[in-house]
């Protein structure tokens, strides 16, 4: 009996998965100058390595495979490059435009696609291999393009004002096209749970929300006139609605031209207030609870970061901490926020409740920041 005993708990050891780093902890820093990525953990608030010879990341964006461990870097030379974090190389990279603006992986996880300048359109990738799967010519520059449920890609057109979704559920991609949507798109984003879609219009006055649950969907003018009646101010870096908030059922959306936030009941999407800001918002992004509102600013102001309570729409708190704040990411739970300081090579962590400075990084012209939590969430 106790052979038989000492026998069956060998045979369970073999089920026994080898120990390996596990990812949830880890997150990307783009260093911009240097076409490289500084590898963070979060836990530790260290660097831990850095992957070099990624090209041009001037504007560079990435998303994170399911499992976490690769991630799809899109740069603006048109380089998508896939990386190991836990090898902390680069498995390949395709040249596969002359001009990119980022991209997105489908829910499933089996394609990346990627949005482009020059030529324009989209091209979408076999995430395994980076094998190109589809060709979606626009005859225009794309901006905007999300992930949906349903193996879709959403996007926008700037040239034409149309929004295309893309489903590539079946054996060849299926495109439908919605016209309408207003002059020169810039960026858009998307609701966690896939259903609303709104894009920022550089040439009008406005936004506009498309509802993807229906079929087809229909542009709905929201904002409209926002700027009315007052001088616009120039736009020295364009507003990144995909840093979009959504606090306590609201969106809170930056202004084009505007020294302030707008607040848009998410259901309605009716406007139901407006905070005046330090300057021209960049970044207006949320903590994962919602009940706070990080703000970055355009040049000549970004140096600074507001705090906006969402309860009361009201500035709670300001601080400088540097020249040139491009990037805030959230810990996943919110008790931390990584702000990329450029023109300081740092990359600084602070508490969010305290606002107390907890770790300085050194990192090369830092940029975006991007923890591995993205992997599980829409439009990310």
């Amino acid at each position: 009996m106790k052979r038989f005993v000492l026998a069956a708990m060998a045979s369970l050891t073999l089920w026994v998965p080898a120990l390996a780093q596990s990812t949830g902890d880890l997150g990307l820093v783009v260093e911009r100058a240097s076409g490289s990525l500084l590898v963070v953990d979060q836990s530790e608030r260290a660097r831990i390595g850095r992957i070099t010879g990624l090209g041009d990341l001037s504007h560079a964006s990435l998303v994170y495979s399911p499992d976490e461990r690769f991630a799809y870097v899109f740069g603006r030379d048109g380089g998508l490059t896939k990386v190991d974090i836990l090898e902390q190389s680069i498995v390949k990279r395709v040249m596969q435009a002359g001009n990119s603006i980022g991209g997105a992986i489908s829910d499933d996880g089996l394609y990346v696609a990627v949005s482009n300048y020059e030529p324009g359109g989209v091209r979408v990738f076999d995430a395994e291999t980076l094998d190109l799967v589809a060709d979606i010519p626009t005859g225009s520059k794309t901006i905007g393009l999300v992930d949906v449920p349903g193996t879709r890609f959403v996007f926008s057109l700037w040239d034409t004002g149309e929004t295309w979704i893309a489903d590539l559920s079946g054996a060849t991609p299926q495109i439908t096209r919605i016209a309408g949507m207003g002059a020169n798109p810039y960026d858009a984003l998307v609701t966690p749970d896939g259903r609303t879609y709104i894009a920022g219009l550089f040439g009008d006055d406005r936004l506009t929300a498309l509802d993807l649950w229906q079929d087809p969907p229909t542009p709905q003018p929201i904002l409209q006139g926002y700027a009315a009646d007052r001088e616009g101010l120039p736009v020295y870096k364009m507003p990144h609605l995909e840093g979009w908030a959504l606090a306590g059922g609201e969106f809170v959306l930056p202004a084009v031209g505007q020294h302030e936030v707008l607040w848009v009941d998410a259901r309605s999407l009716r406007e139901t207030g407006r905070t005046a800001t330090h300057g021209q918002p960049v970044f207006a992004i949320a903590r994962p609870d919602g009940r706070h509102v990080w703000v970055n600013f355009a040049h000549p102001d970004n140096d600074t970061i507001q705090v906006i309570d969402t309860m009361t729409k009201q500035v709670v708190h300001e601080f400088k901490p540097g020249p040139g704040v491009l990037h805030m990411e959230f810990t996943p739970r919110g008790h931390e926020v990584w702000l990329s300081v450029r023109d300081a090579g740092k990359v600084m962590v602070y508490d969010t409740e305290t606002f107390e400075k907890l770790r300085e990084i050194d990192a090369e012209s830092p940029s975006g920041i991007f923890f591995t939590a993205r992997a599980h969430r829409t439009g990310l």
